[in-house]
């Protein structure tokens, strides 16, 4: 290596590589600012996801949502609620809670689902639709969480 030369491998940034990275980074924090100043998750993930910006208060009751199923092999499982378990996710199905408690035969389409996707497990018979509640005092989970089913449906075949 003579004076005045870079060591073999290091390259450095040129005038337009700094240019280019400042750009991407002005417009990435403009997004951001933009998404934050409306509010709106419906800029995601340029603005807040406010599902996880908030936090629980410590005497709070927490719920969960999930499907319980009966499969023809004589078990109970909870349903994988994600695209590759029964095609839908929790959000879909929580979203929906009202709907499928009113209608139950909407719990047809998570059998379908995974019958489709799992063609060599067993088959769903029965679903339920189930809310659990955890209750927290100071900050603390005080015992297990109480379930409260809202909706089953035996699966069509």
């Amino acid at each position: 290596m003579t004076s005045g030369q870079e060591p073999a491998g290091d390259v450095r940034l040129g005038r337009v590589g700094k240019g280019l990275r400042i750009l991407v980074a002005v417009a990435g924090i403009g997004l951001l600012v933009n998404g934050s100043v409306r509010a709106t998750d419906d800029a995601w993930p340029f603005g807040p996801m406010s599902q996880y910006a908030m936090s629980v208060p410590d005497d709070a009751s927490i719920t969960y949502t999930r499907i319980s199923a009966q499969t023809d092999a004589g078990t109970t499982v909870d349903v994988p609620l994600n695209i590759e378990g029964a095609g839908v996710a929790r959000a879909e199905i929580e979203a929906r809670t009202g709907e499928i408690v009113k209608d139950p035969s909407l719990l047809q389409q998570v059998a379908d689902g995974w019958a489709e996707k799992h063609p060599d497990e067993p088959k769903y018979v029965k679903l339920a639709l189930i809310r659990d509640t955890t209750q927290l005092v100071n900050g603390r989970v005080a015992g297990p969480p109480t379930p409260e089913v809202l909706a089953t449906w035996e699966v069509r075949r």
